[in-house]
């Protein structure tokens, strides 16, 4: 008996002692974006009060939170829901993963440019061919999201040839705004005082709204992806009121593995109640209280379907007139183009007789040069040694 108690105090005594057991991931975004700062912890602490053990993790964003869970299905991934939309479709693979929660909050969409003929996105997308488009790191969400606006629009954003990643959403914008010719564009939650839009009040530069008929139309599983919403891009002052745009805006995704990827019975019935567990949990818990999100999500409104009609209807307008005189520029730029490329051709004629002639000369030269090496070469062999003294 007193083996049996040793031997079970032992069994404590290491229990004890061993690490606790490894949590699962919540895969978030960079470590101060809101999603991993501010969003993570309240949802990992709902977790918890629901036996659920997942610590916040860092990554470069939905992409790479997708690619997680794809690795290992029982991990969750914050994400855009565009992107989200975006990459299931290139990798075709839609049973892969499944949306816990949707739609608790909208990152809307933006694009800053300094030049002052260019307001309207009907304007910017028909001289997207023309443009050179500087956007935030190539893994990034906004990135993401530029890459299913150019499958979107084909014949608009689709021609932009001119597509470069800076190192930060700051570093795009200040970039964007160093030239008449240049664009840039990020997603974020629609906070007028953010650096974003401090910078671009800063660099002179201002806001054009993201919004078209096809970008609206877009959906994932029945439900759409975008929103029309008027939101706040300058706070108002003392003497001014506040300046509001009309642009669109995606939906934040919680999401995980499907279930039938889960290995093991019991394991794939825990992975089905973390799944309903998610999907329970009101919005409130979920929000972070007194701050700048909650402030800037009540200066958010969706528009109605005759205010959004108006908007459609302008960037419509705004485009068809504005595409002749992109065609014409493009047509300019194909003419100057050729230009040069017949005056580089016609150099290259005029020059052709005197560069075959450098070319004899110096393969003449050259075989002259040999002659003379060889008959050194010879004499040297032929000649007796010098005697010493």
């Amino acid at each position: 008996m007193k083996y049996v108690i040793l031997a079970l105090t032992a069994t404590a005594t290491l229990s004890l002692l061993a690490p606790p057991a490894r949590a699962s991931q919540l895969n978030t975004g960079g470590e101060t974006d809101l999603y991993h700062a501010s969003f993570c912890p309240l949802l990992a602490a709902q977790l918890k009060l629901a036996q659920f053990d997942y610590r916040c993790t860092p990554s470069t964003g939905t992409r790479e939170n997708m690619d997680r869970v794809r690795a290992n299905p029982r991990q969750l991934g914050y994400g855009q829901l565009d992107v989200f939309a975006f990459e299931t479709r290139q990798a075709k693979a839609e049973s892969a993963l499944t949306i816990m929660r949707q739609d608790d909050v909208r990152e809307c969409l933006f694009a800053v440019t300094r030049n002052k003929q260019i307001t309207n996105w009907g304007e910017l997308t028909a001289y997207a061919g023309s443009l050179r488009f500087i956007l935030p790191p190539a893994a990034s969400g906004s990135a993401g999201t530029f890459r299913f606006l150019q499958t979107v629009d084909t014949s608009g954003l689709g021609r932009a040839k001119s597509v470069t990643h800076a190192a930060s959403t700051e570093d795009a914008i200040r970039q964007a705004l160093s030239a008449d010719d240049t664009v840039s564009l990020f997603v974020q939650f629609a906070d007028p005082d953010s650096p974003s839009f401090e910078l671009v009040r800063a660099q002179g530069g201002h806001v054009v709204p993201v919004i078209d008929r096809a970008l609206l139309r877009q959906e994932l599983g029945g439900k759409k992806i975008f929103f029309a919403q008027e939101v706040e891009i300058e706070s108002a002052g003392w003497i001014k009121s506040a300046r509001k745009v009309a642009t669109a805006c995606a939906p934040q995704v919680i999401f995980t593995g499907h279930p039938d990827r889960v290995e093991g019975e019991q394991a794939r019935k825990d992975h089905e109640d973390l799944i309903r567990t998610v999907a329970a949990l009101k919005p409130a818990v979920l929000l972070p209280e007194a701050s700048f999100l909650q402030h800037a999500l009540r200066r958010t409104k969706e528009l109605s379907a005759s205010s959004t009609e108006r908007v459609l209807e302008l960037t419509e307008e705004a485009r068809a007139k504005a595409i002749p005189y992109a065609d014409k520029a493009m047509e300019k730029a194909h003419e100057v183009g050729d230009q040069a490329k017949r005056a580089a051709e016609r150099a290259a004629e005029t020059a052709k007789p005197y560069v075959d002639k450098a070319r004899e000369a110096a393969q003449k030269a050259y075989e002259e040069a040999v002659r003379l090496s060889k008959e050194l070469a010879d004499k040297s062999k032929s000649d007796p040694p010098a005697k010493k003294d």
